[in-house]
């Protein structure tokens, strides 16, 4: 009456799922903390650290399916996170922003990472700001501006991305705010 075979079939199925939903998590993982790292290396000026931690970092974001998620939501943060790390290493050493085909990620991935990399971006001015390299902190506010003026042109619904969007106009209020009281110093 039962077809034994078509359930160990379906059993084979949901360990390979298992097993892949796994990999998923721990490359995830894993990209996750060398993203941090990277980002943490720029801040520091240390591109040669960063730059070896973007070798790795590329060959693990080729482990993560992006059309699968396999009942996690990591492996999306995982590629958000890939971007934000890429796009400021980039913008810190080559002056250059990749594109969502350059990184090869899906829309959100590279909309949530650059969100998100306004905030590092901001991180930076203050530390420029500190050294006194109001060149650079007029340089970031004008990139920052740049994001938010593109992303106010999406019709973005209710939701995270929405979420990340609105984080972008509050770091872009900051560095106003900064680049303002550095000009009523005379810094600028």
């Amino acid at each position: 009456m039962l077809n034994k075979s078509d359930f160990e079939q379906i059993r084979k199925e949901m360990r390979d799922f298992e097993v892949k939903r796994e990999e998923t998590i721990t490359a995830s993982r894993e990209i996750i903390n060398l993203s941090k790292q990277i980002i943490y290396s720029v801040h520091r000026n240390d591109l040669e650290n960063a730059n070896k931690l973007i070798k790795d970092i590329k060959n693990k974001i080729k482990l993560l399916d992006r059309r699968k998620n396999y009942d996690t939501g990591i492996s999306l943060v995982a590629f958000q996170e890939y971007v934000e790390a890429i796009t400021f290493y980039e913008l810190i050493k080559n002056n250059k922003l990749p594109t969502k085909k350059d990184l090869d990620v899906e829309l959100e991935a590279y909309l949530s990472g650059l969100a998100d990399l306004t905030g590092e971006l901001g991180r930076k001015a203050v530390h420029d700001s500190i050294k006194k390299d109001f060149k650079s902190v007029l340089r970031i506010k004008e990139i920052v501006e740049d994001i938010y003026g593109e992303f106010l042109k999406f019709d973005l619904r209710n939701g995270e991305l929405r979420k990340k969007s609105d984080s972008i106009k509050w770091n872009l209020n900051k560095l106003e705010d900064m680049v303002f009281s550095l000009q009523l110093n005379s810094r600028i």
